[in-house]
């Protein structure tokens, strides 16, 4: 009951702005990653160039060039799933230390709320983070999946069972890209959900423009246009 009584708190308009944040981040994912659209995003049309580039991976004689790629790719799943963690332990550590947590709020001005206030308001950032190191996490397994699959396609394109590995490799690789894709996304809301400390107004700015930034990125930047052109 005590902690259910520091949400007196709070305004509805925090309700409203923690909502938003939520709402645009579940439907913005839906929207980004529908495959039957008339608008493809950056993400659908990248799986596209995958599945591509799985086809001309059958016929490559030096196959290297294909494990560098998806060496480079773990390691960048690598990189964000170290610095969730990172930003996960630094962000429970402040919640665990009240009296560190409200020398904060005093020196940045934000406040002379109830430290459990501040300590809810970091509660989004931490379980955005952490669902960013999770699907980094699986994002990993999945690119080392799809090495393997790779390595087990034959040599010998007219093989009947090498375009139909690659497909699968394919699946898998488009599969790892997703994860990726949505942990990336999500460490995107998580730093957003960060202006709540200075208020609701400021969540629901902050929300308004996370959102317009990333539809600009998938729908409306110069990397869509220029996937969008057709080959010579």
């Amino acid at each position: 009951m005590r902690l259910l009584d520091q949400f007196y708190n709070f305004a509805p308009i925090d309700a409203l702005a923690i909502g938003l944040l939520l709402f645009s981040w579940f439907t913005l994912e839906w929207l980004i990653e529908r495959p039957t659209t008339p608008r493809p995003s950056v993400s659908v049309l990248m799986a596209r160039y995958r599945r591509d580039w799985m086809t001309e991976f059958v016929s490559r004689e030096n196959r290297i060039f294909d494990a560098n790629i998806l060496a480079n790719l773990r390691q960048g799943t690598t990189f964000f799933a170290s610095a969730s963690m990172i930003a996960i332990g630094g962000t429970l550590a402040l919640i665990g230390n009240p009296e560190r947590l409200s020398g904060v709020a005093r020196d940045l001005a934000l406040g002379s709320d109830p430290t459990v206030v501040w300590e809810i308001k970091l509660l989004p950032v931490v379980l955005l983070v952490t669902n960013a190191f999770l699907k980094f996490v699986w994002s990993h397994r999945l690119f080392g999946y799809c090495s393997v699959v790779l390595s087990s396609v034959p040599s010998d394109p007219d093989d009947p069972t090498a375009r139909s590995r690659a497909e699968k490799a394919a699946e898998i690789n488009i599969s790892a890209a997703r994860s990726f894709n949505r942990g990336l996304r999500s460490l995107y809301f998580a730093l957003g959900s960060l202006a709540w400390l200075l208020g609701a107004i400021p969540l629901l700015a902050a929300t308004v423009i996370t959102v317009v930034m990333l539809w600009r990125r998938e729908f409306r930047s110069n990397t869509r246009r220029v996937l969008l052109q057709g080959d010579d």
